[in-house]
């Protein structure tokens, strides 16, 4: 969907929350259409970041890689 978005998880190796975070960015920038969202629609915007966030860090803990 979004080639910026790059692989988190390389084998065993997870990358740290930080980059986490700037994926999440770059989803929610690509699916609403705004690269820098306007004043008022930034507390969504964040809230989003944050939600998907906090999804990515909970799929990687739970990852089982054989």
């Amino acid at each position: 969907m979004c080639r910026s978005i790059h692989r988190l998880r390389d084998g065993q190796t997870i990358d740290d929350h930080d980059a986490m975070v700037e994926a999440a960015r770059q989803y929610v920038r690509k699916v609403s259409g705004f690269t820098k969202p306007a004043a008022h629609n930034q507390a969504v915007f964040d809230k989003a970041v944050t939600e998907i966030t906090r999804s990515t860090q909970e799929l990687m803990e739970n990852l089982e890689v054989k």
